[in-house]
């Protein structure tokens, strides 16, 4: 498979890891939007928020319990913003669902 984040989880392509369990894996995105800007993949290639389903689910209840986990060791601890895109026009750059974690500042209520 010719996945970016795919061949990130295998170490395939460095990165600088956050988190990482048996079915998630975090770390710190290359171009930032904010003071902290981190990843959280699930280690099955799910492409989108579309192709989410009774069978892979586990993936995305299990990085929702660890978000605040992650949001704690990197000392977001007075708020963040959670976020994943799905399709072209949610520009979404990479096929495979992850969500971005944006913190260490107050964020703008513009999401558009």
């Amino acid at each position: 498979m010719d996945c970016l984040f795919c061949k990130i989880i295998a170490g395939e392509i460095p990165s600088k890891k956050i988190y990482e369990d048996d079915y998630c894996y975090s770390f710190h995105d290359i171009g930032p939007q904010a003071p902290v800007h981190a990843l959280i993949v699930p280690k099955a290639h799910i492409a989108s928020a579309d192709e989410v389903n009774a069978e892979n689910s586990v993936y995305v209840a299990h990085i929702f319990e660890v978000i605040p986990k992650i949001a704690k060791e990197l000392g977001l601890n007075d708020g963040y913003r959670v976020i994943t895109n799905c399709g072209e026009n949610g520009c979404q750059s990479v096929k495979h669902l992850h969500f971005h974690m944006l913190g260490g500042k107050k964020l703008s209520e513009n999401m558009a």
